[in-house]
Formats: structure tokens, sequence, C-alpha cells
């Protein structure tokens, strides 16, 4: 993932970095020589995951809630510490109806509203010396398209198209974000990490994920397609770290490459054009700003 890649010296800060893809992505990180920052919602469950790494610090972070968000970055922020590679790594997926915050539908709010705040809360130390930022899609975003006359499912709730939802959400925000970060030198990049059995799953009961191909009756995994969380891992250490990406950004990644645009599927290799609209983004990047409060970029968007 990060061969001949040397980050001594750099920080990450990896969002859910202790389990699944995001304990694979700080294990890559710090054996090429970063120090990571991992938020976590459950910093101790993080802090016994990663006790053998010695380049990780662990800090309290829901980015369900906003105040939450707030807290860490100031706290971040007044360390004076430069953010080299920020990784949007934490989010659910399939939830049973959940709300959040002011009524906000929770994968929403969660995969895409608390890492938008996060990142431009974030910035000044992000844009202080050309970092990139890595927003973890997922080819469920070929479930849903921006659903723009109700995005909190208010009725009519459906816990993929609300996951569709989430993950069209985040490969947009790159899309935007890298076309207002560039001047600063900031490139941010969209991935799909590849179909792989982890706690991401847990909403899923056994039965749906039998009927899907991914286990067998037995709990174990049934698709051959289906990655490891290292290998799953790869493209977001790719994107973050990539030579090749350095003077490219807002695309979607899948396998350790860019990907091309796709109408097959649903579920299939490729990217919607949904998910790389310029306009949608930009549209997305103002209902966003609105909802959180923040927006880094207010005077320059």
């Amino acid at each position: 993932m990060v061969r001949g890649i040397d980050l001594a010296g750099r920080l990450a800060i990896v969002t859910g970095g202790y389990a699944g893809l995001g304990l694979e992505t700080t294990r890559a990180l710090c054996a090429a020589g970063a120090r990571v920052v991992v938020p976590a919602r459950r910093p101790d469950v993080a802090r016994s995951a990663l006790a053998d790494l010695d380049a990780v610090e662990v800090a309290a972070l829901d980015l369900a809630d906003l105040d939450s968000v707030r807290g860490f970055a100031e706290r971040f922020l007044a360390s004076g510490r430069t953010i080299d590679l920020m990784i949007n790594n934490a989010g659910v997926m399939a939830c049973p109806e959940t709300r959040v915050g002011p009524g906000w539908e929770a994968q929403f709010a969660t995969n895409h509203l608390g890492h938008f705040a996060l990142v431009n809360r974030l910035w000044p130390a992000i844009a202080r010396d050309g970092g990139r930022v890595v927003s973890v899609s997922s080819n469920g975003h070929q479930l849903s398209a921006m659903r723009w006359a109700d995005v909190h499912f208010t009725s009519a709730y459906d816990k993929w198209a609300a996951y569709g939802q989430a993950k069209t959400a985040n490969a947009l925000f790159a899309v935007h974000l890298d076309a207002l970060g560039a001047r600063a030198g900031i490139r941010a990049f969209a991935v799909h990490p590849g179909v792989i059995l982890t706690e991401l799953a847990r909403h899923v009961p056994r039965a749906e994920q039998i009927a899907a191909g991914w286990v067998d009756a037995d709990g174990n995994p049934n698709d051959p397609n289906m990655k490891t969380p290292a290998q799953g891992a790869a493209t977001q250490v790719w994107a973050a770290t990539a030579p090749r990406l350095a003077h490219l950004g807002g695309v979607y990644c899948e396998d350790c490459d860019i990907a091309s645009h796709t109408s097959a599927g649903p579920l299939a290799s490729g990217v919607y054009e949904h998910a790389t609209d310029p306009e949608e983004a930009a549209r997305l990047w103002r209902l966003s700003a609105e909802l959180t409060g923040i927006d880094a970029f207010s005077s320059a968007a």
C-alpha cells in the first residue's frame, strides 16, 4: 500500500481508525512512519485495539454530535499541528431508522455531515502545508443519488437507500472540496474500498447477509470477490499517499486506481455520474454548510 513511501514527520487523522478498514489503514500509515490521530466514539475500545502501535494517539469524537466535532477540532487546532493526511473512514451502514441532532437521518448525518463539519473546522491545519483528504465512499452510492426533496427520509425510510445517499454524499464531498481546496494545494479523493466483511455490517441480519451471498449458513465469507480488511484499506491508503495523484483530485478511486464511469449495476465496478457531478457537489456543499453552520470557504465559495 505504501511501499517505498516515507511518511516520517507526517501526521494523519483517520476517523474510526481502530476497527476494520480503519485499523488496517492506521497500521499501514504507522508502518510508513506517520503519526496517526484516531478520533473515536469509543476511546477505550480504540486504545485497546491500538495498544501495539506507538505512533498513535486516540481522542474522543462522535461524528453524529456536532458539539463533539467542534470540541475535537478546537482541541486539535490548539496543538498547533499540521494535518498532512485526512482519511474520513468512520461510518454506519444500513442501520434501523435513527434520528440524531435536530432529527437528521443518522447515516447521512454520521457518514457525511459529521465529516463535512470536521474537515471544515480542521481546515486551518489541513491547508497549512498542502495535504490530502480521502473520503471513504463505496459502490453503495449506486443505490441512491441525492434525495433533494427529503434528504433526511422523514417519510418512507429505506435503510439501503439512505446508505446509498450517504455514500453518494461522501463522493460528492470530495468533488467539491477538491475544487475549493486545490488553490491551497489540497487534493481530495473518494474511494470504494471493495466488499469487506467488517463490523460495519453489524446492522445487517445474518439471513440478509446469506441472501446477499456475503456469508454462508455458518457466517463464513462466501463471496469470491470479498477482500480482507487489509486489502480493502489499500485503496484509501493509496489515495492518501500515491505520487501518481499529486496533480489530480476530485476523482473516485477503486482497486488502487481511478475508476471509470459506469451505468451498470447496481453495485458494479465504477462510479455513477450522480456521484461525480460538480453541480450536485456544489449543491450538497451549500446544504451541508447550512445544516452544520460551518463553511471554511464561505468567503471564496
